[in-house]
């Protein structure tokens, strides 16, 4: 079976819908339908470049995200696996192009949705996930028994509450190494459906007022950090790779879409490695290059630009995860973007192995629910009193607004990857420890300063809204904010950062 490896084609119903066009990662999401192109437009008034609600009726389909479910895939399957989940994602978007072209039928027709969209696309999915079982199969797994009950999908009305749809836990306690900003399973993974008649954004799909808050106004949330035992690993290892000042940057994601050109439907900003698209490969990230000071680490990092929405629009307003897929807006680069490499509060950590791939957070944590969501976003002067998880913070004058990443600092030890690409990671307890038998690791921590004009709130309006790129069924909520790495080293890099933080130095 080949891989799916063509650029997907812009059909005439993607260039009716442009801006509101949506893939969503493992085959799963919450699509939203605007149906009139004035919600795509800018408004020009006394605001400038204020978003405005887009007044058409919005609707909805909800197919259950399959890439979650599939936690036991056997390595020789993967590959094939991947593009299957790809194909089920351009399936989804054909049922949402369909959905919002033909309104008209809609009204005339009562089941036009069910006999002519949802009932097709139940058929189509049917046979991806006939292959996924067959390919999982043949190399010798076991499919998931339950796959035929995530073939349906569902339409609705934006109105009232989205839930889980079927990949993550809605709500749910996690544990991110001292950084959680109190509020996780908050509104951002509930907020939706009833706001969204009034969403907001250039692309009519977000963010909206609702979406802000003056961070001068919310009440320290930031807990203590684990007491450090006296095993603890209290070193630090700092590593200056630029903020992406080339404008290094695509749509692709290699470790959830290999091969799959635009798989992660939003721009990222790329700093190390030099080489990172769909077909890069372990041989391709030795050979790419760096823009770290340290020549030895060729590590990817790698996260969604931000934008703000001040009625401009920046290089990819016509393109495939950009302005077709509702990510609009002018780019925003970094002022500042700190790696840093920290121990463990209660043992010795051991060396990243090469190739290490970790995802922190979830893309699709709106419609997902917040089980993996893992958002942090704060001001300058209030970090270590205010995280924000699901909002956007308004900053005082003189004060950057600031995203911070803590990742999952505990590994299963035999595994670069997982099938899901969560479970071969995790993050440790409240203590601070690992379980499970999983070994501590250097935790990878980045901290990214923005110099964000001011949005200013008024009369249920935003002017000046920032956001992060994202699927567009996902309304560029802060709760989707995510970010990536594949650890790449030589010349013993990955044991001088281990042996630093063991020896309690800062390096």
């Amino acid at each position: 079976m080949g891989r799916n490896t063509r650029k997907r084609r812009t059909s005439p119903a993607t260039k009716a819908i442009a801006a509101a066009a949506a893939l969503a990662l493992g085959g799963g999401g919450l699509i939203w339908a605007n149906f009139y192109a004035s919600a795509h437009e800018s408004h020009d008034d006394a605001w400038g470049g204020r978003t405005k609600a887009a007044g058409a009726q919005v609707a909805t389909i909800s197919c259950p995200d399959v890439g979650q479910k599939l936690t036991d895939v056997p390595g020789r399957a993967r590959t094939e696996v991947d593009g299957e989940l790809a194909n089920l994602d351009r399936q989804i978007t054909e049922a949402y192009q369909r959905l919002a072209t033909t309104r008209d039928a809609q009204a005339r027709d009562a089941s036009f949705v069910q006999n002519s969209i949802l009932g097709p696309l139940k058929d189509r999915r049917k046979v991806i996930f006939d292959r996924i079982r067959l390919e999982i199969n043949r190399a010798g797994g076991t499919a998931p028994g339950d796959l035929d009950s995530l073939t349906s999908c569902t339409g609705s009305p934006a109105a009232g509450n989205q839930t889980n749809n079927g990949g993550g836990q809605q709500g749910g306690d996690q544990n991110d190494g001292g950084m959680n900003g109190g509020q996780q399973g908050g509104e951002g993974g509930q907020q939706g459906g009833g706001q969204q008649q009034n969403n907001g954004g250039q692309a009519g799909n977000g963010p909206s007022a609702a979406d802000f808050v003056d961070i001068t106004k919310v009440q320290a949330n930031v807990p203590a950090k684990p007491r450090r035992m006296r095993n603890a690993s209290t070193g630090t290892f700092t590593t200056r790779c630029g903020v992406n000042a080339n404008g290094n940057h695509n749509t692709d994601n290699v470790i959830v879409a290999p091969g799959v050109t635009n798989g992660a439907h939003h721009l990222h900003d790329y700093v190390g490695n030099q080489k990172v698209n769909a077909f890069s490969s372990n041989d391709t990230f030795l050979q790419g290059g760096t823009s770290c000071q340290n020549k030895n680490d060729l590590s990817a990092y790698y996260w969604p630009v931000v934008r703000v929405q001040d009625g401009t629009q920046d290089f990819d307003q016509n393109a495939d995860g950009g302005g077709k897929e509702g990510n609009v807006g002018r780019i925003l680069v970094a002022k500042q973007a700190q790696i840093k490499y920290v121990g463990n509060p209660t043992s010795k950590v051991v060396a990243m192995p090469q190739f290490l791939r970790i995802i922190t957070g979830d893309a699709k944590a709106f419609t997902n629910g917040t089980a993996n969501a893992n958002a942090h976003w704060s001001c300058t002067g209030f970090e270590n009193k205010v995280q924000l998880t699901d909002k956007y913070p308004i900053c005082p004058r003189g004060s950057d607004v600031v995203r911070t990443f803590a990742f999952q600092s505990c590994w299963d030890g035999q595994n670069i990857d997982s099938a899901n690409h969560r479970t071969h990671v995790a993050f440790a307890d409240a203590s601070g420890r690992c379980q499970n038998g999983f070994k501590a690791i250097p935790q990878l921590t980045m901290r990214l300063v923005y110099s964000v004009p001011q949005p200013v709130v008024r009369n249920g309006q935003v002017k000046n809204a920032y956001a992060v790129d994202g699927f567009p069924e996902q309304l560029h909520k802060a709760v989707t904010d995510h970010d990536d790495f594949i650890a790449v080293t030589r010349n013993g890099l990955a044991n001088k950062i281990a042996n630093c933080l063991n020896s309690g130095r800062m390096c």
